[in-house]
């Protein structure tokens, strides 16, 4: 186990959990037994449990594959490939994944500027639409000596029916800042005045420049090289499913995905090859019974980078309310 500060927040698994974490996840030769797929994170191959899943069972689909780049995954490695060879892999499993999504379902496909080209492609391949390409600042990693540095990744939106498909954009507005507080007839202009400070209620656009990494003193953080925000999914979670409805990760990864549907009330369905990855899902599926909380999501909006304390304000001020209205009983 790594040595680490003491207020670091990274989750760790201890020796003794192990085997009790063991036992809240589906083993890959358990698959074929099952009979329902909800809220259940499986370990295994991909490649040998697709066919397993039922077919047009996912609302929302939630894709963060390797990229093409080599990388080292707890030991399980992914070597950088022709643009070729990359387009060959994803050709290995992206339509039987596309046969789990409802056919009123949309799909979310992680990349970065690499590969984002083989991604447009494959899409376009399983006759999916493509409705937006997100890009999302991504601050965090090493500079370059010869290059820019890498600070963006992009998300492919698409959906099988662009006819028929759902989309929730009052549920992922954001709240910032007001910088320059105009005023007409005296009166704010598309914003509030309040003790907290004035703000204004923003739709959201493709360009996300409010997602912090996971990082040392987030309770989300894990050891994952390639971790997902809990802040990220949830815009895609709100904006493309309704409560209860069921989304589907195939590349888990730690649990985001997983962690992120739980807390936002819908069902999820993860795969993920990795045993200590598995665990790192379940275990934060666990911590989620005690703390539903998505860091920079807070009273119905998504807020700007840098506001924690803001936040933590609001949400007291409403916990303050909530015990003296209760006390009225």
């Amino acid at each position: 186990m790594k040595e680490r500060a003491e207020r670091n927040r990274t989750l760790i698994i201890k020796d003794e959990e192990i085997d009790s974490l063991k036992e809240l996840f589906v083993e890959e030769s358990n698959v074929i037994n099952l009979d329902n797929f909800e809220n259940k994170i499986i370990k295994a191959d991909l490649l040998n449990v697709i066919d397993s899943i039922p077919d047009n069972v996912a609302d929302l689909i939630i894709i963060d594959p390797p990229y093409n780049l080599s990388k080292d995954f707890n030991g399980l490695k992914f070597s950088a490939r022709s643009s070729g060879a990359y387009l060959e892999y994803l050709r290995l499993w992206f339509g039987r994944v596309c046969k789990k999504l409802k056919n009123t379902g949309s799909l979310y496909l992680c990349g970065d500027w690499k590969c984002t080209s083989s991604l447009q492609q494959i899409i376009e391949e399983e006759g999916l639409t493509i409705i937006n390409r997100i890009t999302w600042q991504r601050e965090k990693g090493r500079g370059a000596s010869k290059n820019w540095k890498n600070g963006m990744e992009d998300i492919w939106f698409a959906v099988k029916n662009p006819k028929d498909y759902y989309f929730n954009v009052e549920s992922v507005k954001q709240k910032r800042k007001v910088i320059a507080p105009y005023k007409e007839n005296g009166k704010p202009k598309d914003w509030t005045e309040s003790e907290d400070g004035n703000f204004r209620i923003t739709y959201p656009s493709n360009f996300w420049d409010d997602i912090s990494i996971p990082f040392w003193s987030m309770p989300e953080n894990t050891d994952h090289p390639t971790q997902k925000p809990e802040k990220l999914y949830a815009k895609l979670v709100l904006a493309s499913s309704k409560e209860g409805d069921f989304v589907f990760d195939p590349f888990l990864g730690s649990g985001t995905s997983a962690v992120v549907a739980k807390k936002l009330n819908r069902k999820y369905l993860g795969v993920e090859i990795n045993e200590e990855y598995c665990m790192f899902a379940v275990k934060r599926l666990k911590m989620a019974d005690s703390d539903m909380s998505i860091q920079g999501y807070t009273d119905g909006f998504f807020w700007e980078r840098n506001s924690l304390n803001m936040q933590m304000k609001k949400k007291d001020n409403k916990d303050k309310n909530i015990s003296t209205n209760m006390s009225l009983f």
